[in-house]
């Protein structure tokens, strides 16, 4: 692997936890905005959907497939 692939490898990781983490700020707005009838609702799918996404959080192996089968660049290994 080049210099150049690592790095894309970083770019390409940031921009998918930039993406994961905006689509859960969407989604508990939606919630928060349109589902909740009441303030202990607005709370509850406020704190819990950041909680819940936090908790089911994709893996690294997960990430790493989903930058491979996107991009097409892979995650290196290191050899020592």
């Amino acid at each position: 692997m080049t210099v150049n692939q690592n790095q894309q490898y970083t770019y390409y990781t940031k921009v998918a936890w930039t993406i994961y983490i905006l689509a859960t700020i969407v989604f508990a707005g939606v919630l928060v905005l349109f589902v909740a009838q009441d303030n202990e609702e607005m709370f509850f799918y406020g704190l819990m959907t950041i909680a819940a996404a936090y908790v089911l959080r994709p893996n690294e192996k997960f990430m790493s497939k989903q930058i491979l089968r996107f991009t097409g660049v892979s995650k290196t290994t290191k050899e020592e």
